[in-house]
């Protein structure tokens, strides 16, 4: 049985990651909230991984508020980097497999097709440069490392697009949402799935990109989200193709999510579909 640490356990991953984890009877697993298992506190962790024997830490951590990391670099920087690099040298001094997970904001968007997990990377902003630089010391450093790079994230828990959507149309607001972004929807249930999936069948280590099928922009996104739960005729949703943002952010973002399909041989949902499962949830 595998001895697996979860970090970041109360995030919209971390969330769904133990909800997912009782499919998995072979995996024993130990879920740590940011006070019992910090990023930014090498020794807590230390000491975390000492007192358990681990055979692999998923780090579902991190710092993601694309915006605010602009205006505060060096506390992203000392998460999504420098908190990452202590978390890959205690995994490596320990032997310990270590699954990251980041995200499509580490590519710049100029493409026009889905982007595979050897397309150069070139990150916009810095929530993007600081979650690159973190990529790059977890595979330097412990060669027993899965990197699963996402998009576009939400779910049951946390705050995400689906749950403001669904709040300001309780509201009665008028929703300006943007075109000018392309990417992929993803459910946080989809990804934990296949997370632990990549564990069970003991994949070969590296960079994956999981996201679900399909494509759209925010505007379609917020559509879909009101189609499927009636809403759409009393909903006030206009579309523009500008909106600034303070952090700079890919127009196109798609991931090509092949290596993950034939490693796990199995189909990945639509967006969707996945989103429906959410919904009901909520």
């Amino acid at each position: 049985m595998k001895n697996i640490l979860v970090t970041g356990a109360n995030g919209q991953l971390g969330q769904s990651l133990r909800q997912r984890c009782s499919a998995f009877p072979s995996m024993k697993f130990h879920f740590c909230a940011r006070q019992d298992f910090d990023l930014e506190q090498p020794d807590q962790m230390a000491s975390v991984l000492d007192r358990h024997q681990f055979d692999v830490v998923i780090n579902a951590a991190a710092y993601t508020a694309v915006d605010l990391a602009e205006k505060e670099p060096d506390r992203a920087f000392a998460i999504n980097t420098k908190g990452v690099t202590e978390l890959a040298e205690l995994c490596v001094s320990r032997k310990i497999i270590l699954l990251h997970v980041s995200t499509d904001y580490v590519f710049n968007g100029q493409s026009s097709v889905p982007y595979p997990e050897d397309h150069p990377t070139a990150p916009l902003g810095i929530y993007g440069q600081s979650k690159l630089q973190g990529e790059l010391t977890v595979s330097e450093m412990n060669p027993a490392h899965y990197i699963v790079r996402t998009s576009w994230l939400y779910g049951p828990y946390g705050s995400n697009f689906l749950k403001t959507m669904l709040r300001l149309a309780d509201q009665g607001k008028s929703l300006t949402i943007t075109t000018e972004q392309t990417g992929s929807p993803t459910s946080t249930l989809d990804l934990a799935d296949a997370l632990l999936k990549l564990l069970e069948i003991q994949a070969p280590y590296g960079i994956y990109h999981f996201s679900n099928t399909g494509q759209t922009t925010w505007h379609g996104f917020a559509q879909e989200i009101f189609r499927q739960t009636h809403q759409l005729d009393q909903v006030q949703l206009a579309e523009t193709d500008e909106y600034p943002t303070f952090a700079q952010r890919p127009n196109y973002s798609v991931l090509d999510t092949n290596k993950i399909t034939q490693t796990l041989q199995q189909p990945i949902r639509s967006w969707q579909e996945a989103l429906t499962e959410v919904i009901h949830q909520l």
